[in-house]
This record gives C-alpha cells, structure tokens and sequence, in this order.
C-alpha cells in the first residue's frame, strides 16, 4: 500500500438514546473495530469521526470480542474517541473512503445530517469508496449526487433488515424503518436470513447488513482501496 495513501474515514454517531423509549444506544462497537483493525491491519490509515464531534455513546460495549479489547486495552483507541471531529469540519475529497458504523444511534442522526450527505456526495465523485454496516447505511438513504439523483438509486446494497429489526423489537421504537426507506429511493436491497453475514459490493459501493457482516466490509474496502491503486 502506498504511504501517501489517502485515509479511510470512520464516521460513527453521536446520538445516546433510542427515542422516546429512553434505552441507551449510539454506535455499535464491533461495528467500527472490526472494519477498522481490517483496515489497519493493510496499512491503510484511517481517522475516526462523528456527527457532532468529541465522545460519542458507544453501544454493543463488549470486551469479551477480542478485537474490542484490544482497541480498547493496547492502543489509543479511547483517546481518538474522545476527541472525534465533527463531519462538519471535514472534506470528503481528502479521503479514499467514508465508512458508516450502525448502531440504532444512527437512525436519529445520520440520515438527516447534511454533512454526512455532503461528505458521502465528495468522496464518491473524487472516485472514492462509500461503505457502511448495519445501520450504517441510514446515512445513504437521502444522500444525493450533483446531478440530483440518490446515490443509492439502483444500486444493490445490504443493511439492517426490517426482519431484523422486528426481532429485536425495534419496529415500533425507530423513526423510519431502514430498509423501507432505502428501497424507497431505488436500491436494490438483499436480504440474507437475520443474522447472517452478508456483505454487497456494487461498483465503489459497499454495504453489509448486520454486526456479523462488520469484517467482511473490513475485507472487501481493504480489496476495493487495492484495486484503485
């Protein structure tokens, strides 16, 4: 990999509770560490950021994962964390790819921010990779290209399943059901059983539907950042 490759941008969210059912969430830990050990793993740098900046709510708070603990335990993990910078302050065209973490946080702040919708727009028109896992993929629903088109207007992609989000009772607790709505605006959604890995790479899109797709995702930007060499 070249040194002078540009980094790979980690945005997570920073939104700390499930609606109006008060539970606790923001982004789902394994969701951004699995991806991001992938990622570094090839040498590829990487910076993490968030919708408002400084320390987002972590969910999914697991350290018996061993990626988890060692993120946590053995490098600067906490401290890049804690001092994310806000989308805002950011430009797309400075990075090879944007990936999107889930989390439920994300269905409170991820569609409607106009700087993720900008920086998503920059990074796929200075031919760069747009990625997300879970829910992630909140963030790709109203994001537009110049011409005005969505960027996910038929493109095949994976994300969280309506399916998915019955199981964990979470139909009546989300604003918009994530599926649904990316369906809405023309992607071509695939749906493996719940649960399952599934990752789908379309041209310099790549998505993954759920937590056990995050590696996966991890693997195929790492091969997609390779090929635009």
């Amino acid at each position: 990999m070249k040194s002078d490759r540009k980094p790979v941008l980690c945005a997570v969210t920073s939104h700390p509770i499930k609606g109006v059912s008060g539970v606790p969430t923001g982004f789902f830990m394994a969701e951004l560490t699995h991806p991001l050990k992938v990622l570094e793993d090839a040498g590829i740098p990487t910076v993490i950021a968030s919708i408002r900046g400084g320390q987002p709510p972590i969910d999914g708070f697991d350290l018996s994962d061993p990626v988890n603990a060692w993120f946590w335990n053995e490098t600067d993990f906490q401290h890049r964390l804690a001092t994310t910078p806000p989308l805002s302050e950011l430009n797309g065209a400075d990075y090879s790819a944007v990936f999107f973490a889930g989390g439920h946080g994300t269905m409170w702040d991820y569609r409607d921010n106009p700087d993720a919708q900008r920086i998503i727009r920059e990074v796929y028109e200075n031919g760069g990779i747009v990625s997300a896992v879970c829910h992630g993929p909140a963030a790709l629903v109203d994001a537009k290209l110049s011409n005005g088109e969505y960027l996910v207007k038929g493109k095949n992609l994976a994300a969280f399943t309506n399916k998915e989000e019955d199981e964990v009772q979470g139909t009546a607790v989300v604003p918009y059901l994530l599926e649904t709505a990316l369906r809405e605006h023309g992607a071509l959604h695939h749906e493996a059983p719940n649960w399952s890995e599934n990752v789908v790479t379309d041209g310099r899109l790549i998505t993954g539907q759920n937590p056990a797709s995050a590696h996966g995702v991890g693997v195929a930007l790492v091969g997609a950042l390779h090929q635009s060499i």
